[in-house]
C-alpha cells in the first residue's frame, strides 16, 4: 500500500466511528495485525510508515490519544532504526500512552494512563511509573469479560 494512501487510512482511523468496528478495519488495511475484539480509542496514532510492524493479540484495548511507533528516523544522514511492537491478547492500555519500537508488552498486562513504555512489559504486570516500572502482578485481565472491579480484586503485590 502507498504510503500517502496508508497516512491517509491512519488520519481517518483517529477520527472514525466504530472503535471495535471501523477503526481496526482501517489499521488492518494498512498492513497492522490485530487480532479479535480490539478496541481502539479516538485519535490513536499507528506509525504512518510502518504499521505491519505492529501485532496486537485478541481483547486488547488501546485508550483514546496513544501513540504506537515503530520506527526512528532521524535525518537522511542517520541511520534508521525500525522495530517490532506486540502486543499480547488481554493487554489494557490506558489513554495517552506512548508505545515506543522494540517493545512486546505481554498478555494480560495493564499499562495506566500516561505511560511511556520504552522496554519488554511482563504478562499479567501492572506497568507504570515515572519511570515506567512493574507496579503489580495482574491476575485478573483489565478487558470487558472481566471488568475493572474483577482487574482490581485480581491484583497482587510483586514478590
Amino acid at each position: 500500500m502507498g504510503r500517502l494512501l496508508s497516512s491517509a487510512l491512519n488520519r481517518l482511523a483517529m477520527v472514525a466511528p466504530g472503535g471495535a468496528t471501523v477503526r481496526p478495519l482501517l489499521h488492518r488495511w494498512r498492513g497492522a495485525a490485530l487480532g479479535a475484539n480490539v478496541w481502539i480509542g479516538l485519535y490513536v496514532y499507528i506509525d504512518d510508515l510502518h504499521p505491519e510492524l505492529l501485532s496486537v493479540g485478541d481483547n486488547c484495548t488501546i485508550g483514546i490519544r496513544t501513540s504506537i511507533i515503530t520506527h526512528f528516523y532521524w535525518g537522511p544522514r542517520q541511520p534508521k532504526t525500525r522495530g517490532n511492537v506486540r502486543i499480547g491478547s488481554d493487554v489494557f492500555i490506558g489513554p495517552h500512552c506512548v508505545i515506543l519500537p522494540n517493545v512486546t508488552i505481554g498478555e494480560g498486562a495493564v499499562i495506566p494512563a500516561g505511560a511511556v513504555v520504552t522496554r519488554n512489559v511482563p504478562a499479567r504486570t501492572l506497568w507504570g511509573g515515572p519511570p515506567a516500572a512493574a507496579l503489580g502482578a495482574v491476575t485478573v485481565p483489565l478487558t470487558a469479560t472481566h471488568g475493572y472491579i474483577g482487574f482490581l480484586q485480581g491484583l497482587r503485590p510483586l514478590e
